[in-house]
């Protein structure tokens, strides 16, 4: 399902490490989630990207991010995130909007698209 949710749009962009559905965590935030879509390299704007404390390479896959027992998605890139092994849910009041089920520690993704 990786590429249904990919929206690398150049061939020279690294591939995904992750894909949607997977839990993962955050290196520096330390919080978990699910992530819910992927975008080949950052989309955000530049005043957004310039406003984070961290500047990550844009040009490598970013993931949006619904993060346990919380309201907020987040945007990460890749080389912040690490795969979640606890198996455990995501309470996020979105999960039930953009997966249609979770099994052996890993949610599967329906067809509601994710917003451009």
């Amino acid at each position: 399902r990786i590429n249904e949710s990919y929206h690398g749009e150049d061939s020279l962009e690294p591939a995904p490490k992750y894909r949607p559905g997977q839990l993962v965590n955050h290196k520096r935030y330390g919080y978990r989630g699910v992530i819910v879509s992927i975008d080949g390299h950052c989309k955000a704007d530049p005043d957004w990207y310039m406003f984070n404390q961290t500047q990550p390479n844009r040009k490598q896959p970013w993931y949006h991010v619904l993060v346990d027992d919380s309201v907020p998605v987040t945007y990460p890139a890749q080389e912040n995130l690490l795969a979640d092994e606890s198996g455990l849910p995501v309470n996020h009041p979105l999960v039930d909007l953009f997966f249609s089920g979770f099994e052996a520690g890993v949610y599967l993704r329906n067809e509601t698209p994710w917003p451009e």
